[in-house]
C-alpha cells in the first residue's frame, strides 16, 4: 500500500468526524520525531504491514495523529515517540533574550509556547543536549527535561557563516 496523501489530523477533526472514526481500529505507524520530516518512507505499522508513504512535493510534515487509511473497520495513523528535550522557563524577558542568544549560537533548533499551551507557562523548548543542559545549570536558568511528544518536529539548522 502506498499513501500518497494525508486524510486529516485525529487532532483537530470536528466532533461528528470525531465521533464517526471512535469505533474504528486504529492501527499505528510509530515514528521518532526525525522521522516527520521525510516525504517518503517506508514504514511498517504496529501490526507489521508494509505501507509506503509518498506525499507530492511541498506536503507538510507528518504530525502526531495524522490519519494515513481509513477502511470499514479500521484505520491507520501516525503516532509519534516522545523526544528528549528540555524545557526552559526563563523568569523574564531579559533572561529569555540571553538563552535564545546563547543556543542560536549553537544553531540550535527552539520551539515557543505560551502559558495557554499545555506547558502553562511561557516556555522554550530544544532537544536535549548535555552541553546545553550545562550552560542552563551554570546561568541558572529554570529548566526542566522531559519525554515530549512535540507538534512539529526539530529540523537540523542550515547555516552558512
Amino acid at each position: 500500500m502506498i499513501i500518497e496523501k494525508i486524510l486529516g489530523n485525529l487532532h483537530d477533526l470536528p466532533a461528528a468526524e470525531a465521533a464517526a472514526f471512535a469505533g474504528l481500529h486504529q492501527e499505528k505507524v510509530v515514528l521518532p520525531s526525525a522521522q516527520l520530516v521525510k516525504r517518503i518512507q517506508r514504514v511498517t505499522t504496529d501490526h507489521g504491514k508494509d505501507i509506503g508513504i509518498r506525499l507530492p512535493s511541498g506536503s507538510g510534515d507528518l504530525r502526531d495523529g495524522d490519519i494515513l487509511y481509513v477502511a470499514e473497520t479500521n484505520m491507520i495513523v501516525v503516532s509519534v515517540l516522545p523526544t528528549d528535550v528540555l524545557v526552559v522557563a526563563p523568569r523574564s524577558i531579559h533572561e529569555m533574550g540571553v538563552v535564545a542568544h546563547s543556543l542560536g549560537n549553537r544553531h540550535l533548533q527552539a520551539q515557543f509556547f505560551d502559558a495557554a499551551s499545555e506547558y502553562g507557562a511561557d516556555v522554550m523548548v530544544c532537544q536535549y543536549d548535555h552541553t546545553v543542559e550545562d550552560y542552563l545549570k551554570h546561568a541558572g536558568v529554570p529548566y526542566d527535561r522531559q519525554e515530549r511528544v512535540m507538534p512539529v518536529p526539530f529540523r537540523h539548522a542550515e547555516h552558512s557563516h
